[in-house]
């Protein structure tokens, strides 16, 4: 879609149903609304809707940042700790390896 022939109201609906489909458990509609928008909440002339739009483009910023930082915890600590965990970390692996690192 070109954003350059979408009304300022249809960019704020856009802007506004990727935000809240990121709370559906999927992040990577922060990060696309967070680079889709990003111009046209920051650098286009202000234009009525562009406040709004640019609340939603930090919010999703803020969003993937915070998913970002889970899912590195969240392999990091699988990854260190895989070994002692025994079965439950077999199960939850996708690939089990042979023998104890």
């Amino acid at each position: 879609m070109d954003l350059k022939r979408v009304t300022n109201e249809d960019k704020l609906q856009l802007c506004r149903k990727y935000y809240l489909g990121g709370f559906a458990l999927l992040p990577f509609l922060w990060l696309v609304n967070s680079v889709w928008f990003f111009r046209e909440a920051f650098m286009k002339e202000p234009f009525e809707q562009q406040k709004q739009i640019r609340t939603y483009v930090i919010r999703s910023v803020i969003g993937t940042i915070i998913w970002i930082g889970i899912i590195i915890t969240w392999v990091t600590i699988f990854q260190l700790y895989r070994a002692d965990w025994g079965e439950t970390a077999d199960r939850m692996s996708f690939i089990i390896p042979k023998g104890i690192p």
